[in-house]
């Protein structure tokens, strides 16, 4: 029987310590706002799925906040050297737990919507991993029904490539792959001229 884990990647909304690329052009405080419009987003997308929720904090837990209702557990990210290693804890850990299949997401992607985690987990009944490219080269989502370890190690993550080099050890391992349609993620300021909501929430520095 189906039991449905997502995961959100996310980190505490504060000061400093968010979208540091985009903070560089556009100031820490304008960048504190796009990311909390950004965890805005990703929480509508994710309140009507039918799965248990993890939100995983990358740096610490905030006890109030937009998680703070029951239908989201928090769990601290493992303070490993990369995002592959912590997502491999992660995914083994919902699987650990009994969950099955598990897809996770991160928080940097205005487009995402309830109807994209719905396809993933029913394209997850007839595939074995499922991904959602980003415009930039990355991922935005990524599912699976059992631990591929693979998947999560050698990846050069933060950089174009991410998703060209899962895809082909996916191949490799002759996994079943599906994908979802293509998003872009926000990382830089010129990404904000897609979004004309989030860019108008930057203010003059």
């Amino acid at each position: 029987m189906s039991k449905p884990l997502l995961l959100i990647f996310v980190r505490a909304p504060k000061l400093g310590k968010v979208k540091s690329r985009l903070a560089q052009t556009i100031g820490p405080e304008n960048a504190l706002q796009v990311y909390q419009e950004l965890l805005q987003t990703t929480r509508a997308a994710a309140t009507p799925i039918q799965a248990t929720k993890w939100v995983c904090y990358a740096d610490e837990i905030m006890e109030q906040d937009l998680w703070a209702e029951a239908d989201f557990e928090k769990h601290l990210q493992p303070s490993l050297p990369d995002l592959g290693h912590r997502m491999h804890t992660l995914f083994a850990k919902g699987l650990v737990e009994g969950y099955s299949p598990v897809v996770i997401i991160g928080s940097d992607c205005p487009g995402l919507t309830a109807a994209h985690l719905e396809e993933a987990f029913q394209k997850l009944t007839q595939t074995d991993l499922v991904l959602g490219p980003a415009k930039d080269g990355g991922y935005y989502l990524l599912g699976l029904n059992y631990l591929v370890p693979d998947l999560f190690a050698n990846i050069p993550w933060s950089t174009e490539n991410v998703l060209t080099s899962t895809v082909a050890v996916a191949e490799e391992l002759e996994l079943v792959v599906s994908y979802l349609p293509v998003l872009a993620d926000v990382d830089e300021e010129a990404d904000l001229a897609a979004w004309p909501h989030l860019q108008a929430l930057v203010k003059v520095q």
